[in-house]
């Protein structure tokens, strides 16, 4: 059995950072933080928090996420994504204390098309994809114990999120025009925090708890568009709750956007099932639970 843990949970209100309050809240105390409690473009702000609090883990569930406005802004999007690890993942190494960080598909350039495993080639296509990169590397280069969870396609029923854009879409428009050339593997953000949980548990029970150091894809089975992932938004709305008729499928130069997507961004977790025992459902089922709610 585990010892009561101190966990630190930045960014508790974001989408993974809210399911993460609770699926932690069996296993350790959590002092949950956000913006602007805490300004991860300020090291001061991270070094006031991760000293008053003195956790044994420290959970970074904050980034900056716009991945667009991060082309103007890609100063901002380092000193969250990049910089703001490597202090935090410093930190928890002087405490001895475990990390636990979120990265992303972005970090691939989508030019395969087979799942990515963890040791294929990063080359982001965007600002975004490059300040995550950074962070990924900022925290490995710090010496520390870690686990980052390379996510993709997060979403769920709080903050700003594909799911909550099309449903509001499909109630205002009759036709919607969604992407359908870039792929990949829609993840429910409960699935997430559950999963984080479970590998928390497995990781500090361990005879040699440093063994599961490293970083691991986190997503649901299966793949699809986003156009796919639309279609079956909409197909279970009520009909009298929507207004949509139509889903058009358009290319990405149909719909043109600051920031350069990945076309493929299917992530293979076999990795995490073998050390973890851990697999995501489907995302098809996922999506159903999330509406069932």
């Amino acid at each position: 059995m585990i010892a009561r843990l101190r966990i630190l949970l930045i960014g508790c209100r974001g989408q993974v950072g809210w399911e993460l309050r609770r699926c932690l809240a069996p296993i350790g105390d959590v002092v949950g933080v956000d913006f602007p409690e805490i300004d991860l473009a300020r090291a001061e702000s991270i070094l006031r928090w991760t000293r008053q609090t003195e956790p044994q883990v420290i959970v970074n569930a904050a980034a900056y996420t716009a991945v667009d406005k991060a082309e103007s802004e890609s100063s901002l999007a380092m000193a969250v994504n990049g910089v703001a690890p490597g202090i935090i993942a410093e930190e928890a190494k002087r405490l001895d204390a475990w990390m636990i960080h979120y990265s992303t598909d972005y970090v691939y350039d989508g030019a395969k098309s087979e799942p990515y495993v963890e040791t294929d080639a990063t080359r982001p296509l965007n600002a975004y994809g490059r300040s995550k990169l950074a962070g990924d590397q900022a925290v490995q280069a710090a010496g520390g114990r870690y686990l980052i969870f390379r996510c993709c396609w997060i979403y769920g029923l709080r903050g700003t999120n594909f799911l909550l854009t099309i449903q509001r879409l499909a109630r205002e428009r009759e036709v919607l025009r969604v992407v359908a050339d870039q792929i990949g593997c829609p993840t429910w953000s409960r699935m997430i925090a559950e999963s984080t949980a479970q590998a928390l548990v497995k990781t500090l029970g361990s005879t040699n708890p440093e063994s599961f150091c490293g970083i691991y894809h986190l997503a649901s089975s299966g793949d699809t568009s986003w156009h796919g992932f639309a279609k079956a938004i909409v197909d279970a709305m009520p009909a009298g709750e929507r207004k949509c008729k139509q889903i058009e499928a358009i290319a990405s130069v149909e719909y043109p956007v600051p920031a350069k997507r990945p076309a493929w961004s299917v992530l293979s977790c076999a990795k995490l099932e073998k050390t973890f025992g851990l697999r995501l459902p489907s995302w098809e089922e996922c999506l159903g639970m999330v509406l069932e709610q």
